[in-house]
């Protein structure tokens, strides 16, 4: 099961002792905060549990393997998210 962000949510209500509103608020600006950076080109850090790089890919071709017709892919930017050394042992000590 996928941890959602009303989950996150949830917890930040009963954890944090927040109004649900305010947990609310405070998630969904941290969110926006994490989208404006990465819109804008630059990393993401957090320390202790990783990295969020904005890479750029170059127009390459491909192909439709339904039909089998040669097309060409444009040139696009895509997040690519590292863990952080921390977080690779933990999820690895389990």
């Amino acid at each position: 099961m996928a941890l959602t962000k009303d989950k996150i949510i949830n917890e930040a209500y009963t954890q944090l002792g927040l109004r649900k509103s305010d947990a609310r608020q405070v998630v969904e600006q941290l969110l926006e905060i994490m989208k404006g950076t990465l819109q804008s080109g630059e990393d993401l850090l957090i320390s202790g549990f990783g990295k969020f790089v904005v890479k750029e890919k170059k127009a390459r071709r491909g192909r439709n393997p339904q039909t089998r017709h040669d097309l060409q892919l444009r040139a696009r930017r895509v997040v690519v998210f590292k863990t952080s050394g921390i977080l690779r042992k933990k999820i690895n000590s389990s």
